[in-house]
């Protein structure tokens, strides 16, 4: 049969016509052959002959499994990219993550100097022609995954700067305020005299200034301080020539509203840019007094606290 089916095709290529034969092989022995001529290329019928029906299915199955291992090596060979960058990535992105936690600390630092200096009463010039605001130099405090330093400089200019640190890197940012002493609203007046005492040491004297642009209403107070001998109360409290409170107030008592004058209204204003001298009186001496720490409340409990003797070394005389 193939020497047969070789001769046909030789035929064929030779330009002779083809002829039908007979299959002498097997089965099929004196079975037709049959054979097609297709542009000139002899082609075996491909539902007969085990012969090309069994080349053309290899043919496939082949094609068929390098498709399937180029996909899977394709495949790995992407997961393998992915499985590099990504680590990649989340390392680069942690540095831009750093500095943003560290302008935020920074940002805290400031609202944290603003409230610390106010409860301090660090406000300005007091005795002694120590600017209180300079012990904010070097206050630190932890936040979150990092730290803010706070520093402070009156003389480039009232220049407060915070400076958010994360904690195990180098990432920091820095946060200044310029003219920082105006955000604490009410402060020492620094063009008037320091805190003093008057009629020996039953009234102390301070001025106190609102640097904001808004008022500020006063309706109560809270005060404390040291002293030996018999205890005082603080029987006055006065703005400038208008009486605000009447009584007998020991220290550390807690917050007392105004009372006066009578018939009210039991509060004072505090404008925007103006200077206030306040005056508070004890009912008799206060021997040793020192530490004197006063603070005014508005009616939603906001307190500003004047320290007048932050060295602890008592009020000089007027």
């Amino acid at each position: 049969m193939r020497k047969h089916w070789l001769n046909a095709v030789e035929a064929a290529l030779c330009g002779h016509p083809l002829e039908k034969g007979t299959s002498n092989s097997g089965a099929h022995r004196g079975a037709p052959l049959h054979y097609f001529r297709k542009g000139g290329t002899i082609t075996p019928p491909f539902s007969k002959g085990r012969l090309g029906g069994i080349f053309l299915r290899m043919n496939s199955k082949g094609l068929s499994v390098l498709f399937l291992v180029f996909a899977m090596l394709l495949m790995i060979t992407i997961g393998y990219v992915f499985s590099y960058l990504i680590p990649t990535k989340q390392k680069s992105v942690r540095f831009p993550i750093y500095s943003t936690q560290a302008f935020y600390i920074a940002q805290s630092g400031v609202e944290f100097a603003i409230r610390y200096a106010q409860d301090q009463g660090w406000r300005g010039a007091t005795d002694n022609s120590i600017f209180d605001l300079n012990r904010l130099n070097g206050i630190s405090r932890t936040l979150g995954n990092g730290t803010f330093t706070l520093s402070y400089n009156n003389t480039l200019g009232d220049i407060l700067t915070s400076t958010g640190q994360i904690t195990g890197s180098t990432e920091n940012r820095v946060v200044r305020v310029f003219s920082f002493n105006p955000f604490l609203r009410l402060i020492f007046d620094p063009a008037s005299p320091v805190p003093c005492w008057t009629n020996g040491t039953q009234r102390a004297h301070f001025y106190l200034k609102n640097v904001r642009s808004t008022d500020v209403t006063l309706t109560a107070f809270s005060a404390s301080w040291t002293q030996t001998g018999a205890a005082r109360q603080i029987s006055r409290i006065y703005f400038g020539p208008n009486e605000k409170y009447r009584g007998s107030y020991t220290s550390g008592t807690g917050i007392a509203n105004f009372n006066r004058p009578p018939g009210g209204p039991f509060s004072q204003t505090i404008s925007a840019g103006l200077v206030y001298e306040v005056e508070i009186r004890w009912n008799n001496d206060v021997t040793n007094g020192a530490n004197i720490i006063i603070t005014f409340y508005t009616a939603t409990g906001e307190g500003y606290t004047f320290n007048l003797d932050p060295d602890g070394d008592g009020l000089p005389s007027c």
